[in-house]
């Protein structure tokens, strides 16, 4: 057995309302990747903040190296050797890789800055990672999967690095940047380093890591061996119940249902001649690679991008959307993959936020009537079984999932008979999931059509209808649930020939 390096006992965090952390405990080895995993809510977050600085603990006892410590600062937690790669991007988008990575430790020659240098050391951390990033980029011309690369060599720029914490660092990636990823992940584990691995998802921890600790509502439920485990087990640990995912063997909807959208002919700078039919009641999936045009395509839907071509039509009638305000209009509505970033006002409230797209149903003369707010956004708290102290909570108070159902909320208020899901689940727990998706197939069974955009292959065959493939800005197949398969998907996801 490894030398224990982190052990932390008996921790507790009290916030307005909430005992978010109660007697949590969590136990790192020398060379070890640990799984922390549990559900939206369950503590994982807190209790990495605690760890790093950013939040003070209320009690219990943090130990490195078999020293009592106190962690006052993320700067403090770094000089310890502590750092972590978080699930939401914090890299200066105007700056460029070196920068970012070298920010506030920057190479110095007499009173001028070396960028030569600082460039050097980017390009030695970049290629022992195996990246294929020059250090003079500026951020922003990144796809978010290098970005997301960026900032794991941010973290490991630290040369004192004794504990990494990657908080779902694989959720922006593709296949070949993940087996990337674990290589890496395995010659840092041979130089001692320990490793706390949060991730959603399930097949990864089988993949990579050692042991799995989990909680569950702010209290840890127990660690085991992952080569003496299953999926079920750890499943049953994190909600307490067995969920099973199985994927859809056959559509729902009948043949003759009526098309609601058809997209002709859709152009941009990223996609090409791009055309499908959505039908009434039906969940399309879209399926292809980072970079395929999936996302792209919907903004021009949605009218949060210039269209240079091609026509959108609702219910039969052509439509001239320009502006998300013109889609929503339309019946559509637009739960996009950056949740924080597009679909959350995140200093604005539960309620706020709710009733964004739909003031005008809240409003009595020129005033918002708050009652009448409270009460709406009441009433999808619990319909959607939302996880929060009151409607009036800060939206960024909240897990993940919890706000992803904000989101869901919101759109559901507006009463929008067309509802696109950028990779609904990103971020998202197992149990939160199924929830999801019983959100999704009770919307679609009551006459709501929807359009999935997923990276993960199961949900795909879990929740389609019919899957819509594009590669490279064109759609390059499409199949029925009853065909599909994941090969036949990566077939056209490659432009590959099927045979």
């Amino acid at each position: 057995m490894s030398e224990t390096i982190l052990k932390m006992q008996g921790i507790q965090k009290y916030f307005p309302g909430v005992h978010a952390l109660d007697d949590a405990q969590l136990e790192v080895r020398a060379g070890e990747v640990l799984a922390l995993i549990g559900e939206n809510g369950a503590g994982k977050s807190t209790l990495m903040k605690i760890l790093t600085g950013i939040y003070a603990k209320d009690g219990g006892t943090v130990e490195l190296f078999g020293e009592s410590v106190e962690i006052t600062s993320p700067r403090d937690a770094q000089e310890k050797g502590i750092s972590i790669v978080h699930q939401e991007l914090n890299l200066m988008q105007d700056l460029t890789v070196a920068e970012n990575i070298f920010i506030g430790r920057e190479s110095e020659r007499g009173l001028f800055l070396d960028k030569a240098e600082q460039n050097r050391k980017t390009e030695e951390l970049l290629k022992s990672l195996h990246l294929d990033i020059s250090p003079k980029t500026v951020v922003r011309r990144l796809t978010v999967a290098k970005q997301q690369m960026v900032e794991i060599a941010k973290a490991l720029s630290y040369n004192n690095t004794k504990i990494l914490i990657m908080d779902e660092p694989s959720t922006a990636l593709t296949e070949s940047e993940i087996e990337d990823l674990f290589t890496f992940i395995r010659q840092l584990k041979a130089t001692g380093v320990g490793i706390i691995y949060i991730s959603h998802r399930m097949n990864e921890l089988f993949q990579i890591t050692d042991r799995i600790t989990v909680m569950r509502d702010g209290q840890y439920v127990g660690t085991v061996q992952t080569a003496e485990t299953n999926m079920d087990e750890i499943v049953q640990m994190m909600v307490g119940r067995v969920i099973y995912e199985e994927p859809k063997s056959q559509s729902n909807v009948p043949e003759d249902a009526p098309v609601v959208l058809e997209a002709v002919g859709l152009e941009s700078l990223e996609v090409k001649n791009v055309s499908f039919k959505l039908k009434k009641g039906e969940i399309l999936g879209f399926s292809g690679l980072m970079g395929a045009g999936r996302t792209e395509t919907m903004r021009l839907i949605c009218g949060a991008d210039k269209r240079t071509g091609g026509k959108i039509i609702v219910n039969g009638k052509e439509v001239n959307i320009r502006t998300p305000k013109d889609a929503v209009r339309a019946g559509i509505g637009y739960l996009s993959e950056d949740r924080k970033r597009y679909g959350l006002c995140l200093g604005l409230s539960v309620a706020d936020n709710t009733v964004l797209p739909s003031l005008d149903m809240v409003c009595s003369a020129a005033f918002v009537n708050e009652k009448k707010v409270a009460v709406e956004a009441g009433k999808y708290k619990e319909q959607l079984a939302t996880k929060t102290p009151t409607v009036k909570t800060l939206v960024r108070s909240l897990s993940g999932g919890n706000q992803q159902k904000v989101v869901v909320s919101k759109w559901l208020m507006r009463d929008c008979d067309i509802l696109i899901f950028d990779e609904p689940t990103k971020g998202i727990d197992v149990g939160a999931k199924s929830e999801i998706y019983k959100l999704m197939n009770k919307l679609a069974s009551e006459g709501k059509s929807i359009i999935m955009i997923s990276s993960e292959m199961p949900e795909l065959l879990r929740m389609s209808d019919r899957i819509v493939v594009m590669c490279e800005g064109r759609v390059t197949g499409e199949l029925d649930i009853a065909e599909a398969t994941q090969e036949k998907i990566m077939t056209f996801a490659t432009k590959r020939e099927v045979g």
